[in-house]
């Protein structure tokens, strides 16, 4: 696969792009847990957080390596040293014209690298909406196991949903793969 694109650290200025995406039906419609109308300025406030507070969680932005611009980010939540696990946050393209494309996926590849590179970390685990097959290809392409499924877990939509969970072990993993 041509690399593409890479990760860096979130900056306070990413707020403005992350909130366009994040009120964006088309962007957040198979995301696992339910949207809510968030202000611009609660948005700075959630990156700043993030950016100050890497203890648990891991956020970073998805940049083109053709131009620098962000198109997305990626994250790792709860982070769980003493059981060696992490959950998967996900893989959040936000400029549309980029969705579809394998830029997704790559940068994906990039973040699961990084967190069995840099963290002592045997499990990766995460979860996806049943409806939504995209995320699933992606687990699967990326060696995730399907461990099973949460029954009528969230209501999104009106409706409850069903939730895979997935999980990854290190030794499942081929680092720079």
């Amino acid at each position: 696969m041509n690399e593409r694109v890479y990760l860096r650290a979130l900056e306070i200025e990413d707020y403005k792009l992350i909130s366009k995406w994040r009120n964006d039906p088309k962007v957040t419609r198979y995301l696992c847990g339910n949207v809510f109308f968030v202000s611009s300025e609660r948005e700075k406030k959630s990156i700043e957080n993030k950016i100050l507070d890497d203890s648990r969680n891991l956020y970073l932005g998805v940049c083109l390596i053709e131009d620098d611009n962000l198109i997305g980010y990626v994250q790792i939540n709860n982070i769980d040293l003493r059981n060696q696990k992490a959950e998967w946050g996900g893989t959040l393209i936000g400029e549309t014209e980029f969705l579809g494309k394998g830029y997704g996926e790559e940068a994906s590849r990039l973040l699961l690298n990084f967190l069995f590179d840099q963290y002592p970390i045997n499990k990766c685990y995460g979860y996806c909406l049943s409806e939504h097959p995209v995320t699933a290809a992606l687990f699967e392409k990326l060696g995730f196991k399907k461990d099973g499924v949460l029954r009528q877990e969230v209501f999104k939509n009106g409706k409850f949903k069903d939730i895979l969970l997935y999980s990854i072990l290190r030794d499942e993993i081929n680092i720079r793969f």
